[in-house]
This record gives structure tokens, sequence and C-alpha cells, in this order.
């Protein structure tokens, strides 16, 4: 028996491939050897850029002593949790029914059908801080294998159920607003009001909950987006030289990160930066924008699209490409040191391990000319130094979190080459990974797809094709993301209005057939197939797009503990019931622009006579204003003047506002409600008119 990852298009396997660990990759081959031998299999999840995966493969797994008794008691498979994040979803939420905590590497042993009994994270080569070796695991483990099969089926057969229990639906009535209140209740009682974020370290930016506190509007909720986007942006977590956020910071003030970068985050920050800057425009946001996504396109272009991430470790040395010395920033800036130390502290003990994590202190609006010239000198020094490694496989769900992300940034922020790489990245992801059914795989390397479509893959790309179709009019996006829609409901729905992970025809993944509604980092994909339902209802006026919303949020309905932690499926129910659908006839794209740079997520945007069926509200209809369009959806620069003057000027409360024509331009809201009832043409305000 030899290494078999020598064939393996993932960067993360191939880093393991001259281990004297005798790897294989997850298949039928694997689990055949294991029964053959009667051995259990030793499954070995983790990532690229994951700095204790390192630490376990060189401690352990390049250790020929410790090597050999894995080979000898195991059958070892290595899976990349990017390329396969179903399999790691499944045996996550193993260690999670055995009461463990999660992370990685994770390490789980099997049955040779693949049933786990035992899982743990990292192991240390030695016993260690009351952890035992990873050899006494592997004794240990082995010797229950030979003499304990009764205990092990038993534990095998619990750990099955519990995952079936996890998986199960449960109908009831759709969340309300009395649930997503107590859930966003709950979020802000476990803010940091002083430095950012969810309480306690380690600091993760847990984006899908700071967009659904953006998403229902309430003051507090936005302050605390903006207080989180302010500290990252001005923390060690964020790449003061080279752009780009790490994954997550080790304490509690956004110093110290893991140095990895993932494409998954810095999309759905940028999207949130936008959303930020839409509402309270800052020049810290615009910044942070355009450096993150020159990043991207500098550093993460790969194959038409963007790679998966940058690793925390060059040289064996997590961090070592990032930090400097007082004496490295000193000789690099020479007599501009000292005034750089005016925004960047510079202890001369260093703040992490004797070097200097470079975060921000002053306000950003100092001398910033002088500041960036700075950072280029250091970064030009950076440059001199070996990068650390990066993962650049494409994965279809993290380049569509993209796609929407540069879309929004790039009406926001009026780059109109963001949304053109957005729809070039599209392109490339329709021609590369689509396949002939209409679904999208979900891993590529060197033009060779390496994993099946997931349904995050699907609901991404249908969510990214919709924010296409809204921000260039081009009815293409919209057919392109009906066609997933229709793959998706084939091969992943379950028939009650619930999704599964995988697909109907996927042979390699332990059963049962894993389903979820559980943000992590990113969004569910059960939350986004909510949310592309609610928004196709809004946008095209199809019934049974609503319906379907429906169903999803019934299916899950009974199970109000789990919805706690699922913000993206209560977005999707709070955006069915209070969409702001706006649609802008007369060929007016000053006002289009307008709306489409709107701060609420729940704003829609259509150009009127397109694809409006004759079941939508605005079919037919010149122009109407139902509630909140004129206070919340297109004008935030001036809602509260424009709610007044709607309701002065149609002489009516403002709840009832339900038409404006502004000159010959029509604008035109759907929020649920009728729409009837009459106003009068009025003439436009002064914040209303195009450009202001």
């Amino acid at each position: 028996m030899t290494n078999r990852l020598q064939d393996a298009s993932s960067p993360y396997l191939l880093q393991h491939k001259d281990n004297p660990v005798h790897w294989q990759q997850w298949g039928e081959a694997a689990f055949a050897e294991a029964k053959a031998r009667n051995v259990p299999v030793l499954l070995s999840i983790g990532y690229a850029a994951c700095h204790w995966c390192h630490v376990m493969a060189h401690e352990s797994f390049e250790n020929e002593q410790i090597a050999g008794l894995l080979n000898e008691r195991f059958v070892a498979i290595k899976v990349d949790r990017e390329e396969r994040p179903d399999i790691d979803q499944t045996y996550m939420a193993a260690l999670h029914a055995m009461g463990e905590q999660g992370g990685w590497p994770l390490t789980m042993v099997l049955t040779p059908e693949g049933a786990p009994f035992w899982g743990g994270t990292y192991f240390p080569p030695t016993p260690r801080h009351g952890r035992p070796s990873f050899p006494q695991v592997l004794v240990a483990l082995s010797q229950a294998w030979a003499n304990e099969q009764e205990q092990i089926a038993r534990s095998a057969g619990a750990i099955r159920r519990a995952l079936a229990e996890a998986a199960a639906t449960k109908p009831g009535d759709a969340p309300g607003p009395e649930l997503l209140h107590a859930v966003q209740e709950a979020f802000l009682r476990g803010m940091d009001w002083e430095l950012g974020g969810l309480a306690g370290a380690p600091k993760f930016p847990n984006i899908p909950v700071f967009r659904f506190l953006w998403q229902l509007g309430d003051a507090r909720g936005r302050e605390a987006v903006h207080l989180l986007l302010e500290r990252m942006s001005q923390g060690g977590i964020y790449d003061h030289l080279g752009g780009g956020y790490a994954r997550y910071a080790t304490d509690d003030a956004w110093l110290v990160p893991h140095f990895e970068k993932m494409l998954y985050d810095n999309a759905l920050i940028l999207e949130l930066l936008a959303y930020a800057q839409a509402d309270k425009p800052n020049p810290l946001y615009a910044a942070r924008a355009r450096e993150t996504v020159g990043w991207l396109t500098r550093d993460m272009a790969a194959e038409g699209a963007f790679a998966a991430s940058e690793d925390a470790d060059s040289e064996g040395e997590e961090g070592k490409f990032y930090v400097f010395t007082r004496a490295e920033i000193e000789a690099a800036l020479g007599d501009d040191a000292r005034f750089f130390e005016t925004a960047y502290p510079m202890p001369a003990a260093g703040n992490w391990e004797g070097r200097i994590i470079l975060e921000r202190r002053l306000p950003f609006n100092g001398d910033e000319t002088r500041l960036a010239a700075c950072r280029a000198k250091l970064k030009a020094l950076r440059d001199t130094r070996i990068r650390p490694g990066r993962d650049d496989k494409i994965l279809a769900d993290w380049n569509a979190l993209a796609i929407s992300a540069l879309v929004k940034a790039g009406i926001v922020f009026q780059e109109p080459g963001w949304i053109a790489l957005g729809e070039r990245i599209f392109t490339t992801l329709i021609q590369a990974m689509g396949e002939e059914d209409g679904r999208i795989a979900h891993a590529m390397r060197d033009g060779k797809i390496s994993a099946a479509g997931l349904l995050e893959d699907q609901a991404a790309m249908i969510r990214a094709g919709i924010a296409l179709y809204q921000a260039t009019d081009k009815s293409a996006y919209l057919v392109l993301s009906e066609t997933i829609l229709a793959a998706t409901e084939a091969r992943f729905g379950d028939g009650e209005g619930a999704f599964y992970i995988s697909a109907d025809d996927a042979q390699d993944v332990y059963a049962p057939r894993g389903r979820s509604i559980q943000d992590g980092p990113t969004p569910s994909g059960t939350g986004m197939m909510a949310q592309a339902y609610a928004s196709l209802f809004h946008l095209t006026g199809k019934d049974e797009y609503r319906a379907k919303t429906q169903a999803v949020l019934r299916a899950y309905g009974g199970r109000a503990r789990a919805l706690t932690n699922a913000p993206e499926l209560l977005a999707a129910a709070d955006l069915l019931a209070n969409a702001v659908s706006v649609v802008v006839t007369g060929g007016a794209e000053d006002l289009v622009r307008l709306a489409l740079a709107a701060p609420d997520p729940k704003v829609l945007v259509l150009r009127g006579g397109k694809v409006l069926a004759p079941e939508h509200p605005a079919f037919g209809k010149p122009g109407i204003c139902a509630p909140p369009m004129c206070a919340v959806a297109m004008f935030a620069a001036c809602r509260w003047r424009m709610r007044k003057f709607c309701a002065r000027s149609c002489n009516v409360p403002r709840e009832t506002i339900l038409r404006l024509e502004f000159n010959n331009v029509a604008l035109v809201v759907e929020t649920g409600r009728s729409c009837q009832g009459a106003g009068r043409p009025v003439t436009m305000p002064a914040c209303m008119e195009p450009g202001r």
C-alpha cells in the first residue's frame, strides 16, 4: 500500500501526497479495503488554509512511526472540506451529536460502512494539556474495534438516529413577526457594544447574523452592523496593506487573526459594506471595499473566477508573511515612521509574539495620501517575502456569493466595472461548471470538475442571477436563474417543500441524506432557496413562487428552536411579507440607480414593461406608490422628508398612500397589499431629483 493522493485535484489533498500515511481519497475503493481488512476508517477532514491542519500534519502525518501505526490498524481517508462540504457537514454533525465541539482538522473514526462511532479534532503527537496523544487514540480505538463491537454498533446506531433527527423537517406555521423579533432581540443581547461583533473570543464576522439584523431595519441592529464593520475594518483582522479580511480573530478586539483569508468571508463582508455605505456613507467603507476588490482581482483571480482561499502560514509559520518588527517598519519608512505610528501603533515589544500586527487607531479622516504612501512602502517590503499558499480551486457557491457582492458594491460605490466582472464570473461558472440538466457543479480546478453540485451552489447561483438581472436588465439572467431553480427542485427537493444538501443521484454520501437550515459563516442553501423564491415572486408576480416560499418556511415551522440558528431562512420570511418591488418606467436610469443603491435588502428593482406577468400587482398600472417605498426603499437620504411629502401631497395618511407619479416617471411598489385607491400626480421634490 502507498499514499494515493498523487492524482487528487484538491490543493489540500496534494499537500499530503508525500506523507508516509497511506492516504486514500473518499470513495468506494477505500471502504472496500476496510471491509476486506476488517479495520475501521480514520477520516481526516481539513482545508488548505487551515493552520491547525498544518500543525497536525507536521506533527503526526509526517511522522514515520505514527504513520506506521495508522497504516497498520486503519484505512486512512483524507477529505478537503471545501471540495466536499457535504461529507464535512455530515461528520461534523456526527461529532456534535457526540457532545463534542467542532473544528478542523476534523478527525472521525468510521465503520467500513461509513458509520461514525468516535470523533475529535486536533490531537498532539504526545500527551499535552490533558489531551491524549494521537498514537494513544489510535491504539485505544483499534483495541475497541477488536474487542467492543457491540458497543461500537450501539454508538453508531445512536449517532445515525441523531443525524436523522437533525435532518428531519417538522411542519408548522411559517415564522411570523413575533419569532423574527425574538431572534433579533436574542442576537442583540449577545452583542459586544464596545468592540463590535458577538461578545467573546474567538470572534468571527458571522455575516448571516448581521445581515439579518440589517434587513429587519431596527436602529439597534443597524448600529450593531456599523460597529462591526468599523471595528473589523480598523482591526488586525483586516489586511491593511493588501486588502481583504481574515477568517476570524482569536481575541475579542479583532487584533490577532488566524491569518487565512477566505473568498466567502470577503464576499459577504463586501456586500454588507455596500449596504452600510448606502445607509451612512463612510470613507472607511469605501476604502475597504475598493481594497478588498483589489485583493480579489490581484491575488485571487483564477480560471475566469476567484480562488478559494489564501493560507495562514508561510515558511511553516503562521502569520509570518503579514507581521513586522518595529525596526523593519522604521527602516522601510524612514522619517515617516513616527507619522505612521500616529495611525498604526508600533509597540517596541510588538503586539503579538514580539511582532506587530498592523491595526489602525486613527479615524479615517487624517492625512490619507501620506498614510497610503507609507502603506505602499511596507507592502513593497512584504512582497519580497515568500507568500502564503493559495488554494486555487474554483468553488461555485463562494464565487456566486462574490458575484452578488460585486453587483451591490458596484452600484453603491459607483464602480460599473465590478458589475461587469460579476457578469464575466457568472458566465464562467455557467460555461465551465454547468451540467446538462441545469445544475451547477461545486468544485473545479484546471478546468476539471472535481465535485458534484450541492444545494448551496444552486441557491447561490440563483441569487447571483437575480442580482445581475436587476442590475443589468438582461432577461437572460432571469431565465438562467429559473432554469437552475427548476433543476434544483427536481434533484434536491424532498417533495414536501424543503431541500436536501446533496442531489438524488449522489452515490457516495453516508445516509441519512442530510437537510439543514442552519447558517454557518455562509448562508444555508435552504435559506437562500427560500429567499430566491420570495425574490422571484416579487419580481415576476407568479404566485407559485409565493406558495413555494411558504412551503419552505412551513416545512420547518415546527422547529422554532432550530430556526433561531437560521437567520437566512427567517430573512426569507421577512422578504416575502415586506419586500418592496420598485418598477421604474420611462427609461429613468438615474432613478433605477437610486433604487438599486437602496440600503434595504428587501428592495427589488424592475424596469417597467418587461416581464410583468398578468398576476403581478403592477401589471397594466402606470405607477403606484405603496408604503414603505418613499420612506425606506428608494430614497434613504431623505426618507423622513419624503414620507411627510407623500402624505401631504396626496392628502392621505402616510400608511395608506397608494399612488404617486413624478413627472413622467412612474414608480411602482408592491408590498403585498391590494393596489387600489387614488392619489394625484405631484411634483418631484428637490431631494428626489436625479443626481441628488
